[in-house]
């Protein structure tokens, strides 16, 4: 088996895991066990990335109003244009 299949198949693991989850507190928990504090703060951090761009707020506001880097928002703009 190669890495790309190795590497897809933990992926379908990890997305039919959380979608197996039926609340929202089982869902932050499975998130925080999954997740260092760090890596889930970045995580919440990003989702906020994506509403703010998506509500046309600047991008150097959005950088300012969550405490991270404009190459983040740039990052988080990118994605959401599909880049």
């Amino acid at each position: 088996m190669d890495k790309t299949n190795t590497e897809n198949e933990h992926i379908a693991a990890l997305v039919q895991h959380l979608l197996a989850i039926d609340s929202e507190a089982s869902m932050e928990s499975a998130l925080r066990s999954l997740l260092t504090p760090s890596e889930f703060t970045e995580v919440t951090k990003r989702l906020q990335i994506f509403r703010m761009l998506e509500q046309g707020i600047p991008q150097r506001q959005i950088a300012e109003t969550l405490s991270v880097g404009i190459a983040t928002v740039t990052r988080g703009s990118r994605a959401l244009k599909g880049e």
